[in-house]
């Protein structure tokens, strides 16, 4: 997507740098509540379609739903742990939380779990914040801002080729690499979504990939962390991220610098493809 299609850093109508402070503050405090549940048994229920949650992801989002739109209650709101509204879709601005992303590990005492909060405007994030604080890593990046992690700025690897590259994603398709007789360097498992693309943001891997129907939660606040790093976070096509829709899921992604996206995309098609043939699923 071209980037004039991007909400403009010329001339905004709000402050986005004390945005990116009050996400950044909040997202550190809600690591910290989060935290003192932490390898501490805390209490556990499943939702949908045997999904874990927590007292944790509780005591998080009702922190950040009170600090959030008790300092912005023009914005609209979008969390995993709240119940969806239409209201957000009549908003210009809205705040799309995850209270803990990984809670899966967080439950087997996993240090790869996060807060993830993030500004959407217009269908597109231009303030976001990773707290990562069994880790004490802490990211953060503005619109046209650069990306950075604990106070220094970093940036995607220059890592051009799947052969050799760090990789981390779905077995199927660390499955179709190999197949097309690919050796990766390394491959690396987080139960986190968003810190697991966030690597890529901070070259610590060079290519991550994530299944269907991950959610804007999941995804918003390390798209702009990818993006101002200088990667991309991609579906299949080639196409950009859009949030704040009436369905938050997302199709496969693919996060890396631009020209290793576009090497391994055929591929994780493939793959992909397969996945449906074998379940008998429509594409």
């Amino acid at each position: 997507m071209p980037d004039g299609d991007l909400p403009s850093t010329v001339g905004a109508p709000v402050d986005r740098t004390a945005d990116l402070e009050l996400l950044v503050a909040a997202a550190r405090e809600a690591g910290r509540i989060a935290l003192g549940f932490f390898r501490n048994d805390p209490r556990q229920w499943t939702k949908g379609e045997d999904s874990p949650v927590t007292e944790a992801d509780i005591a998080s989002d009702r922190y950040l739903h009170a600090t959030l739109t008790g300092a912005r209650p023009d914005y609209g709101w979008l969390s995993e742990e709240t119940a969806d509204t239409a209201d957000r879709l009549g908003r210009r601005r809205v705040f799309v939380v995850d209270p803990i992303d990984g809670t899966r590990g967080f439950i087997e005492g996993s240090h790869d779990w996060c807060v993830s909060v993030a500004i959407v405007e217009d269908g597109f994030p231009v303030a976001g914040a990773l707290a990562v604080p069994a880790r004490e890593e802490y990211y953060q990046a503005v619109l046209g801002g650069g990306a950075w992690l604990n106070g220094a700025r970093i940036h995607v690897g220059a890592h051009l080729s799947v052969e050799g590259a760090r990789v981390a994603g779905p077995i199927r398709h660390l499955r179709a690499f190999a197949s097309a007789g690919l050796t990766v360097a390394e491959r690396l498992y987080t139960p986190s979504l968003a810190y697991r693309l966030a690597m890529v943001a901070a070259d610590r891997l060079d290519l991550a990939t994530a299944r269907p129907h991950a959610h804007d939660w999941d995804l918003a606040a390390v798209d702009l962390l990818v993006h101002e790093a200088g990667g991309i976070l991609r579906d299949l096509d080639g196409a950009r991220l859009r949030y704040n829709r009436l369905d938050p899921r997302h199709p496969v992604l693919i996060a890396a610098t631009p020209r290793l996206a576009d090497a391994v995309a055929p591929l994780i098609a493939a793959a992909e493809a397969k996945a449906m043939s074998a379940s008998g699923s429509a594409p």
